[in-house]
């Protein structure tokens, strides 16, 4: 049936004002007579064809199932008339199949309010006949005008919508599609964009106004014949995609109609009946906007106003913005990963609780730690596992410094603040939940770059409480690629744990490394994309409230494990956060060196883009992409701009969103031109955003934890701790270690433990089976923290994902107990004045002693006395039995990975080695440094320095083929990265016939 056509047309109207079609008195359609015979005679021949067709062929012709197993007998049977029949037969069965399938598509469409149902393959003129007659039959009971779409649009209402669902924006939070000409924007249509969610919002307080203005409604019209309206159709006209009619269902749902009855099913809608449209219905003279329509009779205005009043849905309109749902409406957990029920004990995942326990909320003042950092897991993994790298590089490029004395090898021990604020990084931090982002993000890109499917634009990521990953899309995508899952409808992709966990490293770009974390709600926590937003995002609050959220984003970007590399520009920031990421971050002076850098910058990518022939960044980062490329370039604006900056800036931001350039801009006021989402922050720590419908519990970095952090990093950078050489040079004195033990035979220990190598304690008891290994584990976690180790740091250890206060103070009396007290009834664990556990000095580590006597030899007595310094340094490299806690239990000692210990004993082993083997060499005993530097490489085999020494160790020697066979060996470890330039240097010097023997050997 064609699609109905009005008296007037819309040819002469332009799109920006639409002529509207005038209404007509409300006319509400009795059931008639005749649709009651329709229904009977329906109902006569659905029975017919359903229940009476297999009736009969079951008498007449039997069953088309054979009644035993086939043979080869059949083929060679003689084809008779009544094979035909047979044949026939089984085609009657499947026609009958078939038509059934489509009476049950079309029955489960009209009761569950789906709209257009799903296609059945091959079904044709017989779903169309399926759903005639069912519509015939529910003319009974309602008004079957979605269920007969005219025969024009059969095939485009089956064909590939077999499951049209779509944005609901009341379902889940989210942030949904936003209709938007990104490519043309400009700095005044952006400034309209601002100026329209102004009104929107006032009409959300306003509540009346709404029914005037430039809210749209639609009067669902008579039926012309045999066409109906639908809600599919109405969106597909106006929205420009059927899909969208739940929008409009959401809109309208429950509301009491003009006729007194309520829309409950989207499929069940009566003429007459008035539907609030989302913001960006468009085009036609359907759409009824009674203020542009003089010709609407004060009926027709009347009723849009009263129905305007009704209903929460008076407070906004939905649909055409990007929106974000209510804090109660999260993404809920899929039936096959049900969350689990959050107890106390159990903290959940995801939300900085993991490693807390569940009496942070009443201990954590006493114990002084800063709480923004205990809830924000992501941040503290990020900042905790940058400071370890910066720990390590420090160590490392000490170690170069000289060969044969060490040179900082104790990075400072930090106090006060900085110390509050490493423990609560210890505490919150969930590495865990950082590398399945990761991984789940790159394997998400690998996957849809092996099917040759782009990136689809990402606004935001859901963590939620148990788990999942949801990823709210800009737009519909099709259907996501194994194992991730399509989530409540078809703007987001969902992923559970279980199945990010199945996930193994992708070699890929990292393809969303704008996400950063802005708070949580309930139980998930929101990561917003900024390079995707379209637009600026906009942040109002007080300066120090804005500074803390500033600070917060800009730590995690600059620190995060889910991005390869990118450019975060800080403008307006009081502190300098520079220290953080040096490769990342940098501070422009104002906002004309700003406007000079994102003007190239701008021309250099919209450049770029064309030539490479991509659309967006997105498609620049699947297939061959180098990783380096198309890195987003992230601008946070911490000063207020001024309008005529305000103005160029969204000019600058227009087009960012293709680009892979985001801005977040701090401002006092609310009406920013160009804000395409705007943010506020509450004194009371609340993130609001009233038109994306947000209010989340904001992420921050408070001012004196932001300097704290820093502080941290500044004191790992080699040169900057106390007592270096600010030229590092290999003159400067080397840090003493955290802990001298007494080597002389008076200080012999109470309480010894074998740390390097197998783990053994002497002097205790064997603890019961049950509790031996906590024990075991808190006595390490002690021993390598001189310095004292805050409660929560400890519990957080032993139970990664959280524990009662009553259960880990229970293990502190247990091991207090276990240790003892010394002689003079002084407890060997024990607490310092900030509430931090210490041992007494009666109990002592191999590696205590191990640095100790390293220090004594080049540091204190050893260093005036060469007979001394030998002595010492062949006992502590007697000590070495093996890396770290060699025989650990796997599942257990995970906090090492937080510690650097595993970086500085190789390298406390390695300059052992090298002074007993330089030692050695004075006295020209080429085999015994030949025999200290061998046994230092079975724990440091990675050492180039161990390696050089040996070479001219045995260079000395005078035997080319030992020097050869050992140029071999180390050629052979090098494997495909080959040998360094240094030492390769080396080997020419020494050996220079050396290629010729890897040749011979290849």
């Amino acid at each position: 049936m064609p699609r109905r056509r009005t008296t007037s047309s819309s040819s002469s109207t332009a799109p920006s004002a639409p002529r509207n079609r005038t209404p007509q008195p409300v006319r509400v359609r009795r059931r008639t007579f005749g649709d009651f015979v329709k229904a009977f005679l329906a109902f006569v021949v659905l029975a017919g064809l359903v229940v009476g067709v297999p009736f009969a062929l079951a008498v007449t012709a039997g069953w088309p199932f054979p009644g035993g197993a086939p043979s080869l007998d059949w083929l060679q049977r003689e084809i008779t008339v009544q094979t035909f029949l047979h044949i026939l037969t089984v085609i009657v069965w499947l026609a009958w199949a078939q038509f059934t399938a489509c009476v049950l598509v079309e029955v489960k469409a009209a009761l569950s309010g789906v709209g257009v149902p799903g296609r059945v393959p091959g079904s044709g003129p017989s779903q169309l006949l399926a759903r005639q007659l069912v519509a015939a039959l529910l003319l009974v009971g309602a008004t079957a005008a979605s269920l007969t779409p005219g025969l024009s649009q059969l095939g485009q209402s089956l064909e590939g919508n077999q499951k049209p669902s779509v944005a609901a924006a009341q379902q889940t939070p989210g942030i949904f599609a936003q209709q938007q000409e990104q490519a043309a924007a400009t700095a005044n249509a952006l400034a309209e964009q601002a100026g329209q969610a102004g009104q929107d919002a006032a009409r959300a307080d306003g509540g009346s106004s709404a029914a005037h203005g430039d809210t749209k409604y639609y009067r669902i019209q008579p039926p012309e014949g045999r066409h109906h309206d639908s809600l599919w159709e109405v969106a597909e006209r106006h929205l420009g995609d059927g899909r969208r009619y739940k929008e409009i269902f959401e809109l309208n749902k429950d509301r009491v109609q003009p006729d007194g009855s309520r829309l409950s099913e989207a499929s069940l809608i009566r003429p007459g009946w008035i539907m609030e449209m989302p913001g960006d219905a468009r085009g036609g003279e359907l759409v009824e906007m009674p203020d542009e329509a003089p010709d609407v009779s004060e009926q027709v205005q009347q009723q849009i106003s009263d129905y305007a009043k009704s209903g929460d849905h008076a407070q906004g309109s939905g649909g055409g913005d990007a929106q974000v749902s209510l804090p109660e409406q999260r993404p809920a957990p899929t039936p096959a990963n049900p969350a689990n029920p959050v107890t106390p004990a159990t903290p959940v995942p995801g939300t900085g609780q993991e490693h807390a326990t569940p009496a942070a909320g009443q201990e954590g003042r006493s114990f002084g730690l800063p709480e923004a950092l205990l809830a924000a897991p992501l941040l503290a993994a990020g900042l905790l596992g940058a400071l370890g790298r910066r720990r390590r590089q420090a160590m490392w490029q000490s170690a170069l410094g000289a060969v044969g004395g060490r040179r900082g090898m104790e990075p400072p021990t930090p106090t006060g603040d900085a110390q509050d604020v490493q423990d609560a990084l210890l505490v919150g931090a969930d590495p865990e939940g950082v590398r399945l982002l990761d991984r789940s993000l790159r394997g998400l890109a690998a996957s849809l770059t092996a099917e040759s499917r782009p990136l689809p634009v990402v606004y935001a990521a859901w963590m939620s409480g148990n788990g999942d990953l949801h990823l709210q899309l800009a737009q519909p995508a099709a259907k996501p690629p194994a194992p991730w899952q399509q989530g409540q409808d078809q703007t987001f992709w969902m992923l559970a744990r279980s199945d990010a966990e199945g996930y193994e490293e992708a070699e890929t770009a990292a393809p969303y490394p704008g996400l950063v974390s802005l708070g949580t709600m309930d139980d998930s926590r929101l990561l917003l994309n900024l390079e995707a937003v379209p637009g600026i995002v906009s942040l109002g609050g007080t300066e120090a409230d804005r500074a803390a959220v500033f600070a917060s984003v800009a730590a995690e970007l600059a620190t995060n494990g889910w991005s390869d590399r990118m450019t975060i520009t800080l403008v307006g920031f009081g502190d300098d956060l520079t220290p953080l990421a040096p490769n990342r971050i940098r501070h422009l002076d104002g906002f004309e060196d700003l406007f000079e850098t994102m003007s190239a910058e701008t021309r250099q990518r919209r450049g770029a883009l064309g030539a490479a022939g991509h659309d967006s960044v997105l498609t620049g980062r699947t297939g061959p992409a180098q990783h380096t490329r198309w890195a987003p370039h992230l601008v946070l604006l911490a000063a207020q701009p001024s309008d005529d900056d305000a103005l160029r800036l969204a000019e600058l931001a227009a087009d960012a969103g293709r680009l892979g350039i985001g801005y977040l801009v701090g401002t006092e006021g609310t009406d920013l031109p160009g804000a395409a989402w705007e943010m506020e922050i509450t004194g009371a720590g609340r993130l609001l955003a009233p038109l994306l419908g947000l209010e989340l519990d904001a992420q921050m970095l408070p001012a004196a934890q932001r300097r704290a952090v820093v502080e941290l990093f500044t004191d790992a950078d080699p040169g900057s701790g106390p007592g270096s050489d600010p030229e590092g040079g290999p003159g400067r004195p080397a840090n003493a270690p955290p802990f001298l033990v007494d080597i002389s035979e008076q200080g012999r220990p109470a309480v010894y433990a074998r740390l390097v190598g197998s783990y053994e304690i002497i002097g205790l008891d064997t603890p019961d089976g049950e509790r031996s290994a906590l024990l075991h584990e808190a006595l390490a976690l002690l021993l390598l923290h001189r310095e004292g180790v805050h409660p929560r740091v400890l519990s957080s250890a032993l139970w990664p994902r959280g524990v009662t206060a009553d259960v880990r103070d229970a293990l502190l009396e247990r091991l207090r107990a276990w240790l003892g007290s010394d002689p003079d009834g002084t407890p060997r664990l024990g607490t310092d004045a900030t509430g931090r556990l210490t041992l007494a000095k009666s109990v002592v580590s191999d590696l205590d002693v191990l640095r100790s006597l390293y220090y004594e030899a080049t540091q204190g007595r050893g260093a005036g006395s060469r007979q001394v310094r030998g002595r010492l340094l062949t006992d502590a490299l007697v000590l070495v039995r093996g890396p770290l806690l060699a025989d650990r239990p796997e599942g257990r000692y995970r906090w090492l990975t937080h510690e650097i210990v595993d970086a500085q004993l190789p390298l406390l082993v390695a300059d052992t080695g090298l002074a007993l083997s330089e030692f050695h060499l004075e006295k020209n005993r080429a085999e015994k440094a030949i025999e200290a530097l061998t046994a230092a490489l079975r724990t440091a085999p990675a050492d180039e320095r161990l390696w050089h020494e040996l070479l001219r160790a045995t260079h000395t020697t005078g035997d080319p083929g030992r020097l050869r066979a050992l140029a071999a060996d180390l050629v052979a470890r090098s494997g495909a990265r080959g040998v360094p330039p240094r030492t390769e240097a080396l080997l020419d010097e020494l050996l220079p016939t050396w290629r010729e023997g890897v040749s011979a050997a290849g």
